[in-house]
């Protein structure tokens, strides 16, 4: 909850391009998040299903956000931006698809929209995993930037062309995997 809560304040500090700040939430959203994972992992007794739920909904609305706001400041090309929210979009079209199809009959809204109600389980990709990381060191970097003062740097562009790459070749792979990505839960 914290990552979804301070996304918008990152967006509005980018915007408003107070990238010290920013900078500064930034790392407290990536904390909270080793932190968040940590616990998930050492105390059973924490884990949830409204918080394997809201854990990836968290990432994707951190990183969307951050996307967009770094483009509207110009410290990430707007076809990156562009390539990295499409595959989000037809990500999260394909785990609405999925939670449909898994769903028992009756199929209704309250069952469809019920976090605590798993039918399904999406193992991320190899690929997946190393660009997300890598979409996080992008941000990182951009938002460093104005910062230490390299916002033309070789290396940023470098950077942007590595996560397209890794964008590309993540979105490729839910393609072609598809159906062993989807682990159906049983009950």
């Amino acid at each position: 909850m914290t990552r979804i809560g301070l996304a918008p304040v990152l967006g509005y500090l980018i915007i408003e391009e107070d990238f010290n700040i920013a900078l500064g939430v930034f790392a407290l959203a990536g904390l909270t998040d080793l932190l968040d994972g940590f616990i998930a992992r050492n105390w059973a007794s924490q884990k949830s299903a409204l918080g394997s739920a809201l854990d990836p909904l968290a990432d994707k609305i951190l990183i969307s956000i951050l996307y967009v706001s770094l483009t509207y400041a110009d410290l990430i090309p707007v076809p990156l931006t562009y390539m990295i929210i499409s595959r989000d979009v037809m990500l999260i079209a394909a785990v609405f698809y999925v939670r449909y199809r898994t769903l028992p009959t009756p199929r209704t809204l309250a069952k469809y929209f019920n976090p605590c109600y798993a039918t399904a389980r999406l193992k991320p990709t190899f690929i997946s995993k190393v660009n997300t990381a890598v979409q996080l060191i992008l941000v990182a970097a951009s938002l460093a930037a104005p910062v230490f003062n390299y916002a033309d740097s070789i290396y940023l562009q470098i950077l942007w062309c590595c996560t397209a790459f890794t964008t590309a070749a993540s979105a490729y792979s839910y393609y072609h995997y598809g159906r062993k990505t989807v682990q159906v839960i049983k009950d």
